[in-house]
Order: C-alpha cells, then structure tokens, then sequence
C-alpha cells in the first residue's frame, strides 16, 4: 500500500480520538497534508446530505486529491433501532417517515427508516458502500483517488478493503 505524502488526503474515520494519530502513524503523511472527518460510522448514507457535502467541499476548497474512508478492526456495530422504538411516543413519526422513505426516491437511498438507520451490516460492507457512493458522485473529479482501509488499532496495521 502506497501512500503519497505530498498529497493532500482526507480520511473519513470514525469518532475514536485516537484515529488521526494511528492513521498519521500508518501512513506517514506529513499532517499539513492529512485531513480528517469523523462521523460516527464511518458510512455515507445520502449521497446529498451534510456529510457528502463536506466531503465535495473538502476535495474543491482544500485541494483533496485522495480520499480514504477508514474503519478500525475492533468496530462494534450497535442497533440504534432498538434505543428509538423503545419510545412508544415515537411509533406515528416512524410510520411518517417510512410513507417518505417509500415515496420521495431518490432523496432517500434506503427503502425504510429502519434500513436507514441501521446503515450497512458491518464495517466492511459501510466502508465499501461509502468508497462506492464517493466515487460515483456526480460532482466528484474523476482523476480522484478514493480508496477503503481498515486499521487494525492493536498493531496500526492498514488493509485495504476491497471494492468493485
């Protein structure tokens, strides 16, 4: 795995604090050149919401020529779900939002609210569905480098996770 150091990169990572400096570590970027961005994740839901609008932003404002969405071995997925159906409140909001979900295509890339909220499986499957929605964005250079790794946090290990 290459990393150019005089590249300005921008790495999509989760909320862990210590992720910048691991993945400085790993790839050895100069830090004037290493961007980061983290969400919790980390998973692109909407290909025209807040985050890949920062995204775009980044990649024209500050020059971004390689993109890497990051998500780290020991991830554990949690269902969101179970905390928001908990509240019985909630139920009629939920069922208005699934009318939007099933009728207002292509805002919403999910078919439910469920779906949506859960995001993708695992790590490795939100990891690819970003580096695929990244680079098939229409606003998106075509010369631009986007790219999936996992980082191993017990040994700072980076493997690249492949996407079709």
């Amino acid at each position: 795995m290459y990393f150019n150091r005089e590249k300005k990169a921008l790495f999509v990572i989760g909320m862990d604090q210590e992720l910048p400096r691991l993945i400085q570590q790993a790839t050895n970027i100069s830090p004037e050149n290493m961007l980061t961005m983290q969400v919790y994740g980390p998973e692109i839901s909407q290909p025209y919401g807040d985050l890949m609008r920062a995204i775009i932003l980044a990649v024209y404002q500050e020059n971004v020529e390689e993109i890497f969405v990051v998500g780290t071995s020991d991830d554990h997925r949690y269902d969101l779900r179970s905390n928001i159906y908990a509240q019985a409140e909630i139920e009629e909001k939920i069922e208005t939002i699934d009318f939007l979900f099933k009728h207002c295509t292509p805002e919403f890339t999910r078919t439910t609210f469920n779906e949506w909220l859960g995001g993708s499986g695992t790590i490795i499957d939100g990891i690819q569905t970003s580096v695929t929605l990244i680079r098939n964005h229409p606003l998106m250079p075509s010369d631009l480098r986007v790219q999936g790794l996992l980082l191993n946090k017990e040994n700072g290990g980076l493997s690249d996770v492949h996407v079709s």
